[in-house]
């Protein structure tokens, strides 16, 4: 979806990395899960986005992209039904979620909703 993946809050899955890196992952830190498609315009305007606030929030969220068009199952397993979804994991269960391209103080809210969920349980 994106080119060479240099971040150290982002990386790219797949479905036989998926369980490692997304659920074992939010067992310590929350994990956004990113679910879009190289045609998809607001996943191209969606994913850089994450990815910057990924890196200003310096590891209190990690962000975890899949290309659905690779990685099917990822899709179907979460029932994604259009692109961009983004799934908030905490230790390890879907916690929250949404579609479609969102504002930044929409995506700040989401992400504060999420670390403040995983510090409490």
């Amino acid at each position: 979806m994106h080119t060479k993946n240099d971040h150290k809050f982002s990386f790219d899955v797949e479905e036989s990395t998926f369980d490692d890196l997304v659920v074992a992952r939010s067992q310590e830190t929350p994990v956004l899960l990113d679910i879009g498609a190289e045609w998809c315009a607001p996943c191209k305007v969606l994913t850089p986005r994450l990815e910057k606030l990924a890196q200003e929030y310096e590891g209190r969220f990690l962000l975890a992209i899949v290309d659905a068009d690779e990685n099917m199952r990822i899709a179907g397993r979460h029932k994604v039904r259009g692109f961009p979804t983004v799934i908030a994991y905490s230790r390890g269960q879907e916690t929250e979620r949404f579609h479609s391209a969102q504002p930044d103080h929409f995506l700040r809210a989401f992400i504060d909703r999420l670390i403040a969920h995983h510090q409490a349980s």
